[in-house]
């Protein structure tokens, strides 16, 4: 037991945060994750998941990572650097590489962990990182980590990232970028053609995480693939755990800059590697998203998308900056925020409410986030709820 002291300041501090309903209250999944699923006992809609592909329950996932499983066991053993890593990995790397695009590529075991050990590793004392003001909490950690100086700019604003630019360049050795391809809260896109226009003509290094345009957007290959501009990023990061169904990060680069990261970043070599049958899955699930079956699934998720989004800004939501399958409803109001993801939950619709501090005070929100594996009832089922009580809180 913790000292009495240490419980009861803790203790405060949960019964505050519950006071403000400024808490997460996780839901038991019961069944593989999909479009459907049974969520705390009851079968529902899912608008809370990452799973854009539909993929996380293929069975073409659960066949590689079963035969994977019986050829070379579950885990491996200790970290890679230290007793060697499966074969099986070797060739998932070089999937990465193709996936992305880049000379050569690197698997972490998780997303979270990818930037936590990448960003430190490229950076030292006497550069600059500028990052976007929303960028995602792996980043910010990963920027916490390093020993750079930092700065924020203002939310995909070009101008003012040229203006910290002009002004700062000469003062650093090195200067590095960083952006989401997509961002998570509010689905809007960062202008990579314009940022990467800056990169080039300030000498700085790009870095594009794309956790959530891996399999979204250019056809699959993410958002520097959606602007054209994929040979102006220098660092290509990503994640096995949104679009491709499975988990894990990843990163392409020139094999250089990937040997680097390999030889430096500790969340890489102090990190025990996931089960084997995770790498597997993962190559399964590359090679699916780079066929014409996954190009399809792709344009069906649009499809899916553009509806849902436009439906609810019909009927009076704030959907924010939304462009993506990532489609928020801005409420601005913590009480309204979760009595509403009470209410469609119960009604057979999962969503989850977004509040402080995963967004700031005022925005708070439901983020839908729409599937391939969606049917137009699935979708009506939910706009139908929408309606319903977003006209009895008074939200529309």
């Amino acid at each position: 037991m913790a000292k009495g002291w240490v419980r009861e300041y803790y203790a405060s501090r949960l019964k505050e945060m519950y006071e403000r309903g400024e808490f997460w209250e996780i839901k038991r999944v019961m069944s593989p994750a999909g479009p459907r699923a049974i969520v705390e006992g009851r079968e529902v809609v899912v608008l809370a998941s990452n799973n854009y592909l539909n993929l996380a329950n293929d069975p073409r996932l659960k066949q590689a990572a079963i035969g994977a499983m019986e050829k070379y066991g579950w885990g491996p053993g200790a970290v890679w650097a230290i007793a060697g890593y499966h074969e099986i990995l070797a060739e998932l790397e070089k999937k990465i590489a193709e996936f992305k695009r880049t000379e050569a590529g690197l698997f972490f075991p998780t997303g979270f962990a990818t930037n936590q050990g990448t960003i430190p590793t490229l950076v030292e004392e006497g550069d600059l990182i500028i990052s976007d003001q929303l960028n995602h909490g792996s980043i910010i950690d990963g920027i916490r980590l390093s020993r750079a100086e930092k700065m924020i700019y203002n939310h995909c604003d070009v101008g003012d990232l040229e203006d910290k630019l002009r002004k700062n360049r000469d003062k650093y050795k090195k200067v590095l970028i960083v952006t989401d391809g997509v961002f998570s809260m509010d689905g809007d896109i960062a202008p990579l053609r314009d940022i990467a226009k800056l990169a080039e003509e300030y000498n700085a290094i790009l870095y594009v995480d794309d956790a959530h345009g891996d399999g979204v957007l250019g056809e699959g290959h993410g958002t520097p693939a959606h602007f054209g501009v994929e040979e102006k990023v220098d660092i290509h990061m990503g994640t096995f755990s949104k679009a491709l169904g499975s988990s894990g990060g990843m990163v392409g680069s020139d094999k250089e800059i990937i040997e680097y990261i390999r030889n430096r970043a500790r969340s890489w070599l102090l990190s025990t590697g996931p089960p084997v049958p995770v790498i597997a899955a993962n190559i399964k699930a590359i090679e699916i998203v780079m066929s014409p079956e996954g190009k399809e699934r792709i344009r069906k998720l649009h499809e899916n998308a553009n509806y849902f989004r436009k439906e609810l800004q019909s009927m009076g939501f704030n959907t924010g900056r939304s462009q993506t399958p990532i489609i928020p409803v801005i409420i601005g109001d913590t009480k309204k925020t979760r009595e509403l993801a009470k209410s469609l939950f119960e009604e057979g619709v999962f969503v989850v409410p977004i509040v402080y501090p995963m967004v700031a005070r005022g925005t708070e929100r439901i983020r839908n986030q729409v599937s391939a594996g969606h049917t137009r009832e699935d979708l009506d089922r939910a706009l139908a709820l929408y309606e319903k009580y977003g006209r009895k809180l008074g939200i529309i």
